[in-house]
Order: C-alpha cells, then sequence, then structure tokens
C-alpha cells in the first residue's frame, strides 16, 4: 500500500458531532466524505444537518444527517442506535459539539447555571458520547476518536486581544478545553490495546468575522500572518482518521499557525 492510499477513508464510517457547523463541524465532515468516507452529520438542529449532508451528496459524496443534543444522554444513545442502525458500525468518532450557551461572559460575569449548561454538553455529553459508540469499536477491534479542542486548552488567552471590542472570552471554555485533551490521553492509554486510538486537534483562532480590531491583532501575532480558514483543519483531521496515522495514539495536534510556537 502507497502512502497516499494510508489516508483513504474508503469503507469506514465517521460520525462528527456538530457536522454541519459553520466553523469546524462543515470542514470536518467535508474533508472525511472527501477522503471517502460515509459521514454522519448530527447536531440538534435536523433541518440545517439535512441540507447540508444533501449539497455534499450532489458533489459525489456519502453523507448522512442526524439529530443529537449533546446534553442529553437518551438523545446520544438514540443517536448510537441510529448510526449502528443505519451503517452497522463506527470508525471514526468526532467530537466537535461545544455547549456554546455555557460559554458567555467574562470570569467574573459567569454564574453557575451557566457553567452548569457548560458541563452538561462538554463533560457529561463528551463522556456518554464515547461511553456509546466504545463498546462497538472494541467489538471491532478498531476505532478513532478524534476530539476537537483549541489552542486555549493549551495556553491561557491574552485579554489584550479583544482590546478596542465587545468579546469577552469565557473562563470556562479554557476549562473545558484544557480537560478535552487530557481526557484524550485517558482514553488512549486506557484502550489502546483494544485497537481504539484517541487523538485531539486544537485549532487556533477560526476567522468569523470578528471585529477589525482583534483580527488585526491576532493576524500580527500569528506566524503564518492570518487566521485559520475552513480549508486548514481538513487534513489533520483526515490525517488522523486514517492509517496514516496508525502509531499515533493520545497526541494533541496543533492546527494553529504556529501561534502557540510564541
Amino acid at each position: 500500500m502507497g502512502i497516499l492510499d494510508r489516508f483513504k477513508l474508503d469503507g469506514r464510517v465517521a460520525l462528527v458531532t456538530a457536522g454541519s457547523g459553520p466553523q469546524f463541524g462543515s470542514s470536518l465532515t467535508e474533508g472525511l466524505a472527501e477522503a471517502g468516507a460515509t459521514v454522519v452529520s448530527a447536531s440538534r438542529s435536523l433541518q440545517r444537518n439535512q441540507q447540508f449532508a444533501e449539497g455534499l451528496r450532489e458533489q459525489g459524496h456519502d453523507v448522512h444527517a442526524a439529530q443529537v443534543d449533546i446534553t442529553d444522554v437518551d438523545s446520544i444513545n438514540a443517536l448510537r442506535d441510529q448510526v449502528l442502525a443505519d451503517h452497522g458500525r463506527l470508525d471514526v468518532l468526532v467530537n466537535s459539539a461545544l455547549a456554546r450557551d455555557g460559554h458567555v461572559g467574562a470570569f467574573d460575569e459567569q454564574t453557575p447555571e451557566v457553567i452548569g449548561r457548560s458541563a452538561a454538553g462538554d463533560f457529561t455529553g463528551l463522556f456518554a458520547i464515547c461511553q456509546a459508540f466504545l463498546p462497538t469499536m472494541v467489538e471491532q477491534g478498531r476505532g478513532s476518536i478524534i476530539n476537537i479542542s483549541s489552542i486555549y486548552g493549551v495556553v491561557a488567552n491574552d485579554p489584550t486581544l479583544y482590546l478596542g471590542t465587545d468579546m469577552k472570552q469565557p473562563a470556562t471554555y479554557s476549562f473545558v478545553k484544557a480537560g478535552m485533551i487530557n481526557f484524550t490521553r485517558y482514553l488512549a492509554n486506557y484502550y489502546g490495546k483494544q485497537g481504539i486510538r484517541a487523538n485531539c486537534i486544537s485549532p487556533g483562532g477560526y476567522f468569523d468575522n470578528q471585529p477589525e480590531a482583534f483580527v488585526d491583532e491576532y493576524t500580527r501575532r500569528v506566524p503564518v500572518g492570518r487566521m485559520l480558514d475552513n480549508e486548514d483543519i481538513k487534513g489533520a483531521v483526515v490525517y488522523l482518521a486514517s492509517d496514516a496515522s496508525e502509531y499515533v495514539n493520545g497526541h494533541n495536534l496543533l492546527v494553529d499557525g504556529g501561534w502557540t510556537t510564541v
């Protein structure tokens, strides 16, 4: 098998939570589908997922829509049952969903209720979806779990980035993303001998029409001189999902343009 063949995902079934999201989710789904995988895109909005999946099928990709509320364990288990009934297996689980309504306000503004909403999705939900699909992967003897963390799970955010804007970086976000990285290492160690690999991707700042002052300061400081876009993360997810990374386990792959080097 040639090296390029090892990146192919033909015959693999992948699930991406928040898989039609305008930021990372849609890019992750597209990358896996372009590499040949059958991909299930799941989030709260079934209609958005259906429209997104239909668009990719029109391009010749095998993409399907599903609904899940990452804060609801019953919803997660229903998604597992649907995926296994429709496809019979799961080879790649990409945890991209984030309980965004739990990540609002600066540290001194966040309330226990807000923090609780974050925990329901980003801790309980992450644990629950891994618990739901890992038995199937173990039975198969192989599987790849890919968690989407952030540079703010590796380094602290710099408040000076947001000067001149109304933007605020919530403490819960850094707390969740750092925990995700070490949870990934736990899974990698606990399940490695059963054929399961668990890795993280930590993207840098994604361009989303933020205020000009923020974009200018961010691009000035990042070594590659720009923010991350939709194409930048595709190669990383295909690599970690594929046999090209067969001996990569417990790794946090930084896709940040060099942000964490300075």
